[in-house]
């Protein structure tokens, strides 16, 4: 197996690009430093290459199973939980009251990388559980925190987020799960949910479920939703469980990939038995899963980026060690044959694949920057421009994480398409990533119908301040010109923002909305583009003087990445510009009748 990230490159990342030392001056993160990260992150590597990665394609081959009455998954699962748990992973960020280690998100997120990468699909019901917490913990009364959030925390209960209904999908103003009340302040819970990741299984003693539903004479549309918690069994004040809570699963889903985890369909209150807890206020059920969504959308955007990764690095590998043809230039058929990264197609599927995941993993490490900086000294330019780039993080990893597993499998040829290599399942459960948490057009609405002009847009104008900065300081030989291209590339967005920004105005919605979706990649490819010339930028101060021959090698494979992305990808939005800006209609006024 190859290994699960480059290390240099996640140091890199954390400590030179985004300063993670820095955080250290924030009194919530005084008691740590750089060796105190760094010790996190050689736990969590260990933890996710010994109990994590080994059993990867196990829980694939053997995803869980219902014999009517229990879920049953490989106890690799339970194991891999455990160790996570004991850990003290679960509750990272949290306050060293609450047991936890009052981690930056920066470093949890990195920490988070390594199992990603090890086993997305085990490791999911750990990233379930901690955002179920979270949101407990931010929103829920003194009683419900003390009630459930401790077991969450140390890994009796796990958690979940039950929104999706079976004739509604991303619809949640349309969601018909109603919530009645009961005299002693509960709610009796009726509906059901399905797509509901790690919905029920046999891992933890108890299941926390945060499910949306309506409040019976509540409003209908998004203003009518609130949020409630829902146990599997009814849970005392003290943790200890009394009994079944009417929460049946109807069956498990059969997935394409992310097979270990399971993927259900429950019912709520089949018997009238089901007790619900409402969260906060009634009516505010969207805001408050929102904190859970966002979190959600960010870890997407990360297991797209890592699950990407492994695949880059497990077809690196392979390319560097199979012998295959020779160089066009060498007609001696007698001529030992090379190692097929020789090949210049072969080098650029491999170059596509880094600039795609090392891009992406950028992207997402400067979301949870971003994340630390609001959070723990209260600076909200850092949360509006967080807000803005939510739909992109995302996104991008989601899209082009895929593709680099789709050229991973082609760096292999036939053996890439063969179970015998973990390619095929590296592909099938990154393709989960661009359907969940919000598809590709959900999220181009967001950022271009709301995002972009809030606050009178100015997390846009701070994004823009930003990739100026980074434009500025391109000073050496070998970026002057990467950023004169990335200027001129930057100038046409901002173009096309202005001009659809117009539309909207004057009220023509569907025309300025019609083609979002190749708005949020245009989008996505100039904030990556600008994360490159950052990390080339960054690259050239900490290695342009050493000596170390892997120093020099790590700073060309950077310089060399950072071009391929603004000279191969970059110019793509060119036409996608022409289209948002001419207003093209093909898709728009395609009717029904003529498919």
């Amino acid at each position: 197996m190859a290994q699960l990230i480059n290390d240099k490159d996640l140091n890199f990342l954390l400590f030179d690009v985004f300063k993670a030392q820095d955080l250290t001056h924030y009194p919530r993160f005084y008691e740590h430093d750089a060796e105190t990260f760094k010790s996190i992150l050689e736990t969590a590597q260990g933890i996710a290459q010994d109990f994590f990665a080994p059993h990867n394609a196990t829980a694939d081959q053997n995803e869980p199973t219902f014999d009517g009455q229990q879920v049953k998954t490989i106890s690799e699962v339970k194991t891999a939980w455990k160790q996570f748990a004991d850990a003290g992973l679960l509750c990272a960020q949290h306050d060293y009251d609450a047991g936890g280690m009052q981690l930056p998100t920066l470093i949890n997120m990195a920490a988070n990388a390594y199992f990603m990468s090890a086993n997305p699909s085990s490791v999911a019901y750990s990233f379930l559980t901690a955002a179920a917490a979270n949101v407990i913990q931010a929103f829920g009364t003194t009683e419900q925190k003390d009630r459930f959030v401790p077991h969450m925390f140390s890994g009796r209960f796990a958690g979940t987020m039950a929104m999706t209904e079976p004739d509604v999908g991303s619809s949640l103003g349309d969601l018909t799960t109603k919530a009645i009340p009961q005299a002693d302040g509960t709610y009796l819970i009726k509906g059901q949910k399905m797509f509901i990741s790690g919905g029920d299984q046999d891992i933890t003693e108890n299941i926390v479920h945060l499910v949306l539903a309506r409040i019976q004479d509540a409003p209908q549309g998004v203003k009518g939703i609130s949020l409630f918690i829902v146990p599997k069994f009814k849970t005392l004040s003290d943790g200890s469980l009394a009994g079944a809570n009417d929460v049946q699963l109807a069956g498990l889903l059969h997935k394409m990939g992310y097979r270990g985890t399971t993927s259900t369909v429950l019912s709520f209150g089949e018997k009238d038995q089901c007790t619900g807890y409402l969260i906060g206020e009634a009516g505010a059920g969207l805001k408050y899963m929102f904190k859970m969504m966002n979190e959600a959308r960010v870890g997407v955007g990360l297991g797209a980026a890592m699950i990407g990764y492994r695949g880059y690095l497990e077809s690196l590998e392979y390319a560097k060690n199979r012998p295959q043809g020779r160089l066009v230039s060498d007609k001696n058929p007698a001529a030992k044959p090379v190692n097929i990264i020789q090949h210049t197609d072969v080098k650029r599927m491999l170059l596509a694949q880094k600039s795609y995941v090392e891009g992406a993993l950028a992207l997402c490490l400067f979301a949870a920057r971003l994340i630390d900086e609001h959070q723990a000294a209260n600076n909200e330019d850092s949360a509006l421009l967080l807000d803005l780039i939510i739909p992109v993080v995302k996104s991008f990893p989601s899209a082009y994480g895929p593709k680099a597993n789709d050229l991973a499998i082609q760096v292999l040829g036939g053996a890439g398409y063969t179970r015998e290599y973990p390619l095929e399942q590296c592909y099938r459960d990154n393709r989960l990533n661009p359907i969940h948490e919000g598809t590709f057009g959900i999220q181009s609405l967001d950022l271009l119908g709301r995002k972009l002009w809030q606050h009178n847009s100015k997390g846009l104008m701070l994004l823009l301040q930003r990739m100026q900065n980074t434009i500025d300081q391109a000073q050496h030989p070998k970026t002057q010109a990467l950023a004169a291209i990335f200027s001129a590339h930057l100038n046409t967005v901002k173009k096309t923002t202005q001009s659809l920004g117009q539309v909207l105005a004057q009220g023509r919605v569907d025309q300025a909305l019609g083609n979002s979706a190749l708005y949020l990649d245009m989008m996505g490819k100039v904030i990556i583009s600008w994360l490159w010339l950052e990390m080339a930028n960054q690259a050239l101060v900490k290695f342009e003087h050493s000596d170390l021959a892997e120093d020099q090698q790590f700073l060309a494979g950077k310089l060399q990445a950072t071009q391929y992305f603004i000279r191969w990808e970059l110019p793509e939005i060119e036409h996608q510009a022409k289209l948002l800006l001419e207003l093209d209609d093909t898709c728009l006024n395609m009717q029904e009748s003529w498919f």
